[in-house]
């Protein structure tokens, strides 16, 4: 699929009373960059031409003065044998004039076919994949549902996010947004429920549940969404789930380790990222977590009369650490 330029938001497009009205000349105007799949119905301008009504302006996109909203009416006029025609003018980007020409089309005139309307709203989401089903669907006359699978189909789309009718940002899935609440509170406990909810884009309320939740030592997300998230054939339908970070499984004694490649995956785990005592645990690894060997430079900068001291603190540290690891084990066997 061809990359298209997308923007995240559309200005606000002004109502055609809102527009400025001019009589222009009909050679002044370009065709427009229509919807409609089969271009002008010439049945349709027959219709116009016998109705003997006066039509109102055509809508005009005034940086390209290409029509909008008005080709069958263009058409009318230059068969009457018109010079001037009243137009209304829109400013706006490309994009947003393709909408407009799709909103004006399914309110009133030659309704736009279902054909028209699916090829319209593929089109919208390239342009807008911020867009929310619900406010793609109400820009083409389909149900959110239809355009939902639509982008599945035929859409590239990777946004975390979309804007909806209110112009509120969203995330998509809802436990991204509550995952990312309970970072924000875990690094700033004293954030307000208004500021969370900004930054994580779900409402003050969600934010709250978050909160509570943390307290509590639960993970920020509901139990539906846990059971959305856990890895299939983990656990039991009755089970709580949780998903198993890669950190998580047992290691062969033979196989080579990366610690801190361990203790991001640490970090990541709910369980001690949302809870005072994980946080506290993960604030110990980090200060005594030794991720590297010594450097044969700098064991050879050594003083030869400190080396006894140095070689028996590692011996210290070693032996603190095989004790930990002792005791970790059999936590572990008793747990299991």
């Amino acid at each position: 699929m061809s990359s298209v330029q997308t923007k995240p938001v559309v200005a606000a497009v002004p109502q055609l009373g809102d527009l400025e009205t001019a009589l222009i000349p009909v050679d002044s105007l370009h065709p427009a960059d229509s919807p409609r799949l089969d271009g002008v119905d010439q049945a349709h301008v027959a219709i116009l031409l016998e109705s003997g009504a006066e039509l109102p302006p055509i809508l005009v996109h005034r940086r390209s003065m290409r029509v909008i909203d008005g080709m069958h009416r263009l058409l009318a006029a230059r068969y009457q044998g018109k010079t001037h025609v009243p137009v209304e003018y829109f400013d706006g980007d490309d994009d947003a004039a393709f909408v407009r020409a799709v909103t004006e089309n399914i309110s009133h005139g030659l309704a736009l076919s279902l054909a028209d309307r699916k090829a319209a709203a593929v089109r919208i989401m390239n342009c807008y994949p911020l867009w929310s089903d619900r406010r793609v669907a109400r820009a083409v006359g389909l149900s959110d549902k239809t355009v939902g699978a639509l982008r599945q189909r035929t859409v590239d789309d990777a946004q975390p996010r979309r804007i909806g009718q209110d112009g509120r940002v969203r995330p998509i899935d809802g436990a991204t947004g509550r995952q990312l609440a309970g970072d924000i509170l875990a690094a700033r406990p004293e954030a307000s429920l208004r500021e969370v909810a900004r930054a994580a884009g779900i409402a003050p309320a969600t934010v709250r549940d978050v909160r509570e939740r943390l307290r509590r030592g639960d993970s920020p997300m509901t139990a539906t969404q846990l059971e959305a998230h856990r890895v299939p054939g983990e656990g039991s339908p009755g089970s709580r789930p949780v998903r198993r970070s890669r950190s998580a499984r047992p290691y062969r004694d033979d196989e080579v380790l990366d610690p801190q490649s361990i203790l991001e995956g640490l970090r990541r785990d709910p369980s001690l990222r949302y809870t005072d005592s994980g946080r506290a645990v993960l604030r110990w690894l980090d200060r005594y977590l030794v991720g590297e060997p010594l450097p044969a430079g700098l064991v050879a900068a050594v003083p030869p009369h400190c080396l006894p001291v140095i070689a028996r603190l590692a011996r210290h540290c070693a032996a603190a650490w095989a004790d930990i690891a002792q005791r970790l084990e059999h936590h572990s066997s008793v747990s299991s």
